[in-house]
C-alpha cells in the first residue's frame, strides 16, 4: 500500500470531515449527474506527448512526485491539466 503525505489543504479537509463539519447535498441526484459528466470529461481516453525539458527541471518534477509519494509523470499531467483548466 501506497503511503501519500496529505498536503496542508487536504489535512483541513480531514479535520473538518472528522469534526462533523460536512452535510449532506441538497440533489444528490443532480450532483451526481453534475460530477460524472466532470469525471467522463477529464477521464478521456490520454495521448502520449513528446516533450524536451531541461534535465534538471525533469529531476526536480522527480524529487516533487518522490515527495508526494506519486509517479512523476501523473505529477507532470496534473500541473498540466491545472494550467490548461484556468
Amino acid at each position: 500500500m501506497k503511503y501519500y503525505e496529505l498536503d496542508k489543504e487536504e489535512l483541513n479537509m480531514l479535520d473538518d470531515y472528522e469534526e462533523g463539519k460536512f452535510s449532506s447535498v441538497r440533489d444528490l441526484g443532480e450532483e451526481k449527474v453534475f460530477y460524472e459528466s466532470y469525471a467522463k470529461n477529464t477521464l478521456e481516453k490520454t495521448k502520449n506527448i513528446n516533450i524536451r525539458i531541461p534535465e534538471r527541471v525533469l529531476l526536480k518534477l522527480k524529487s516533487i512526485a518522490a515527495r508526494k509519494g506519486m509517479p512523476y509523470q501523473t505529477l507532470v499531467s496534473s500541473i498540466l491539466h491545472q494550467f490548461a483548466a484556468r
